[in-house]
């Protein structure tokens, strides 16, 4: 009823507040034997994790992650598996002046209208903390998708307010605190951050990932698209707000002649459609493209009303972060890789005894 889980087959529910004493999950649906063993969450926790540049918030969190059910001598049995992460560097206090104000751009008045209570304590629910067990959840469907089917999820940050990558390198990705594709423009990057920080303010930013060796036939043909569950999975990340698959709203442009992705027994000629048709999968890269909004979360003041209604200016202190894209890419990995896992299992459950059928464009 309150739309704390999502996935059929491979359900995640989440749990917790930014500043409570904890924010875990329950993966229910996961197949039994796959070994895991908590130090295989370090990498992607990290890679999202807050206070490791000085580009991000300064938040640190050890995000140690304890397995309490679900795992039995380093196996998943099939049973619910519960993740949960302890909060240990939570600041309250600064947001004690923003109690009684609504902030601009934040669900701080949603929250209030809907439930007539809320926790102001860095956002409570609303907080991009609640990620750090998407990313969890995500470390298990990427090892099963890898071993079971040789599916490789990644992803990186595709513009920076107004900055493009000038190129595609996979290899500098992951050598830098931005997710960044084109080593040489980082500095480029760093000066206009700190710039961006002394000034106050904040910028949105895109990420684009992609899923290769996902075979054709995942995904349902109208109600359970995996293109359209793939728009509501990324739309459910915190400041998303538009969402691409494959060519997107550059489609528009294109004339069918130019979108349609031609089809020969040796390959594609174009991967315009992300690799979905239908709603099923083709056998090509599955890829999504995130825009985030910019940060509300800023020294700038900005209008808004009290809880007596009341007009006041807003400013917010703490530790934010000047671009909530720059540590997105892992976000955005983790719910391509969760959607898929899904829908693996949904279709071979359904149809897991089709197997392949001719003709198979390689």
């Amino acid at each position: 009823m309150s739309s704390n889980s999502f996935g059929k087959l491979f359900t995640v529910t989440t749990f917790g507040e930014s500043h409570g004493p904890a924010i875990g999950c329950v993966i229910d649906g996961c197949p039994p034997g796959l070994s895991i063993a908590p130090e295989e969450f370090r990498h992607d926790l990290d890679r999202r994790a807050t206070g490791r540049s000085r580009h991000t918030s300064q938040r640190h969190e050890a995000d140690e992650v304890e397995i309490l059910s679900g795992v039995y001598e380093g196996r998943t049995t099939g049973t619910p598996i519960a993740l949960l992460i302890r909060n240990a560097d939570q600041r309250s206090k600064d947001y004690r002046d923003i109690a009684q104000t609504f902030r601009p751009g934040h669900a701080d008045y949603t929250y209030w209208q809907k439930y007539g209570i809320r926790d102001p304590r860095g956002g409570g629910r609303a907080s991009a903390r609640e990620t750090t067990m998407r990313v969890a959840a995500a470390v298990i469907a990427k090892k099963w998708l890898a071993e079971r089917h040789g599916v490789r999820v990644r992803g990186h940050l595709a513009q920076l307010g107004e900055i493009a990558p000038r190129g595609l390198d996979w290899d500098a990705v992951e050598g830098n605190p931005f997710f960044w594709p084109d080593a040489a423009q980082v500095p480029e990057l760093e000066s206009a951050m700190d710039a961006l920080r002394k000034s106050g303010d904040s910028v949105g930013a895109r990420v684009n990932a992609v899923a290769e060796g996902v075979p054709p036939g995942w995904g349902e043909p109208v109600y359970g698209k995996l293109d359209g569950d793939l728009a509501a999975a990324m739309m459910s990340i915190n400041a998303v707000k538009g969402v691409e698959i494959g060519a997107g709203f550059a489609a528009i442009a294109q004339r069918g002649s130019q979108h349609r992705d031609g089809m020969h027994l040796d390959g594609f000629t174009s991967n315009h459609a992300g690799g979905i048709l239908g709603g099923i999968s083709t056998g090509q890269p599955v890829t999504v493209s995130v825009a985030f909004k910019p940060t509300s979360s800023i020294l700038v003041p900005g209008d808004s009303v009290d809880l007596a209604g009341q007009p006041v200016q807003v400013v917010t202190k703490g530790r934010h972060d000047p671009c909530v894209g720059i540590r997105a890419t892992p976000i955005v990995e983790a719910m391509l890789a969760l959607v898929l896992m899904d829908h693996a299992l949904r279709h071979r459950a359904q149809c897991g005894d089709v197997g392949p059928v001719a003709p198979r464009i390689a």
